[in-house]
């Protein structure tokens, strides 16, 4: 039954913004509740917000008429329901998806993501942690520590949260034994110092009977620590923490407004800053000092980590959208090539090799991922097997691997910094995010190897032969005739005293990539050798024809964007796959159909035709002498 003095702040009703304003300077407190399924995580979350008189009278008597109806309470209230949303979560009494509620009480601010506790919902529970100061860890008290409690903790331990609560919870089912409390905590002490957790809190609590959540339980008369609320009242938040961390703050939008003003928006990541501080912004590595700190509210004399504000500077320096500002005398690194910690989260594997996008603060670049160091076993994160070879990583599983991206991006390593050492993987096709990472450290040799400028320039040598640099690339089927059209269009450039060369996948095969076969991420790698070959070439005035079935659109596009813009032309050979069979030249498709040949394309690997291509030729209804004319018709007049 519900208590009946149960009433909220009258405040809220009376004047909101009274209460708004109450509430407006104080701290904010993220943290996520985890564990394994049904310890009791979501009806914890639900006894805090009854308890804080969060719960509003016709979401209380929802509550009521919800727990007799699918409750599992009898006719007491079930205080998961005000967390379990979702119409599975209800049938199946499990959390799925992440849940976030909002409450304070007088001294603080919380919000509060109910993770869910099932394996295959480990990437929901990393997106929950992820921004979280604090992690309360439930262990059924009858259980004790099982497979996902370690697995919820490694996590939370990789994903930087400090602050651990062991809950032990339900011990009003095991009539608040001392012992096999002691017991439970020596047991999961012993795995927390196995993966280097260095402190954690722990305490009995009911969170149905309310033991030792917001008041001290007369049934532990044992136990002397704090209960749960004054606990979560007394942890650091990052913001404050931040603040004594060197000045960061990624530039999300250059704010233009006139002539005469130009400042630098964003939410600062660390440390403070005030009018006269020396910054630097990189990756450019110019400095000037902060002119003034601008906000809606007026000029600040003073910000700090957590605040968003417009930056202007003393000088009119080289700094866009996705640069980093920092302090001139403590900058980030800027690299390229680093160790990473990644969390897959796609139903769809990681294909090595491919090309993704990493978003990393406002810093957008194409990346693309080695295969994988190890994997992390995390059902056995301390054991002698918790580092497992693996070739890919597949939804849920972790992974260190080395990454390298198409340009140097400002960085911090996630243990210094998470807003400039944390970042996603997004599929260029799907535009899904696939994968969220930590950055440890930057490669040497991303330090050591630089670029050397040379005095003879790309157009130098592009004027010398008179025509500007192209990359034709043919892509279709085996037998749709790109070879024998590419072949085609260089007599007819060579007639016209043009500068060429041929690459022919069947030719390079013999030597750059005759160590390459033909799975996937042998084919990626494949593509990659010779977009790095075209661009070099390009780089020499020439104009470069390549003939490869080139199968996936994402590796396509990889190569698209090494090239300088408008010198990729994207040629599909466009001939139905009856008829590249038909014709089956070299007996490929025969040895395919027996099963002699794996991976062929277009019989048991795919093939993703162009989307939109600049020239599509059909060899069906032209001869190669006439799909040449046609494209040399169109890729005319070159110089």
């Amino acid at each position: 039954m519900t208590d009946p003095i149960y009433k909220t702040d009258a405040l809220i009703a009376d004047d909101i913004e009274a209460y708004l304003e109450q509430h407006q300077n104080k701290s904010m407190l993220r943290f996520i509740t985890c564990g394994s399924v049904d310890d009791g995580k979501s009806t914890l979350i639900g006894r805090l917000l009854y308890d804080s008189k969060m719960i509003f009278e016709d979401q209380l008597a929802a509550l009521e008429n919800d727990s007799k109806r699918v409750g599992t309470q009898g006719q007491d209230i079930d205080f998961a329901l005000l967390v379990d949303g979702l119409a599975a979560e209800r049938e199946q009494g499990i959390t799925i998806d992440v849940a976030y509620r909002f409450f304070a009480t007088e001294k603080r601010k919380f919000i509060v993501a109910d993770c869910p506790g099932h394996e295959q919902y480990t990437r929901n529970m990393v997106t929950g942690a992820s921004t979280a100061d604090c992690a309360v860890i439930l262990i059924d008290a009858r259980k004790g520590v099982l497979v996902q409690t370690r697995r919820h903790s490694f996590l939370c331990h990789q994903l930087g949260i400090k602050n651990l609560v062991l809950a032990v919870n339900k011990m009003d089912l095991i009539d608040y034994d001392q012992e096999k409390f002691e017991a439970i905590v020596a047991d999961y002490r012993k795995f927390a110092d196995s993966i280097g957790v260095e402190d954690f809190t722990a305490i009995p609590m009911s969170g149905l009977a309310g033991d030792n959540i917001t008041t001290r339980s007369g049934n532990t008369p044992w136990y002397d620590g704090p209960v749960l609320i004054d606990h979560l009242e007394t942890i650091e938040v990052s913001n404050t923490a931040s603040q004594a961390k060197p000045f960061r703050m990624s530039v999300q939008w250059v704010n233009r407004p006139n002539l005469d003003f130009r400042g630098f928006s964003g939410l600062i990541a660390s440390g403070t800053v005030k009018p006269g501080d020396e910054l630097r912004s990189l990756p450019s590595g110019k400095t000037s000092t902060v002119k003034s700190i601008v906000t809606m509210d007026g000029d600040l004399d003073q910000a700090v980590a957590g605040q968003s504000v417009t930056i202007t500077l003393a000088d009119e320096i080289d700094c866009s959208r996705g640069d980093v500002l920092a302090a001139a005398d403590s900058p980030p690194e800027v690299a390229d090539q680093f160790e990473t910690t990644i969390v897959w989260m796609d139903d769809e594997p990681l294909v090595v090799g491919r090309a993704y996008w990493l978003k990393l603060g406002a810093q957008m670049v194409s990346v693309t991922v080695a295969e994988p160091k190890y994997e992390i076993d995390v059902n056995n994160p301390s054991g002698s097997g918790s580092h497992l070879a693996s070739q890919t990583l597949h939804l849920n599983q972790i992974g260190v691997c080395e990454i390298t991206t198409d340009r140097r991006i400002v960085f911090d390593s996630y243990a210094d910094n998470r807003a400039l050492g944390g970042f996603i993987l997004i599929d260029k096709i799907t535009h899904r995010t696939v994968g969220a990472g930590m950055l440890h450290f930057s490669l040497r040799r991303s330090q050591n190897v630089h670029w050397q400028p040379t005095d003879i320039t790309r157009d130098h040598h592009a004027a010398m032969k008179n025509q500007t640099p192209r990359v034709l690339w043919f892509t279709g089927l085996s037998g749709s005739g790109k070879s024998t059209i590419a072949n085609e269009v260089e007599k007819k450039l060579a007639l016209m005293n043009r500068h060429t060369f041929l690459l022919d996948g069947d030719n390079v095969r013999h030597g750059l990539n005759k160590d390459l076969g033909f799975t996937e991420s042998d084919r990626i790698e494949n593509i990659r050798r010779i977009g790095e070959v075209a661009k070099l070439m390009t780089d020499a005035g020439l104009i470069v024809l390549t003939a490869f079935i080139s199968p996936f659109r994402a590796d396509r596009q990889l190569v698209r964007d090494m090239i300088d813009a408008g010198e990729f032309v994207e040629i599909h050979v466009d001939t139905p796959l009856e008829v590249a069979e038909a014709r089956d030249v070299k007996g490929l498709y025969k040895k395919a159909r027996a099963g002699k040949l794996k991976n062929f394309t277009g019989i048991d690997s795919p093939y993703e035709p162009p989307e939109d291509p600049e020239i599509r030729v059909n060899t069906v209804e032209m001869t190669p002498e006439e799909a040449a004319d046609c494209i040399i018709g169109r890729i005319l007049p070159l110089k």
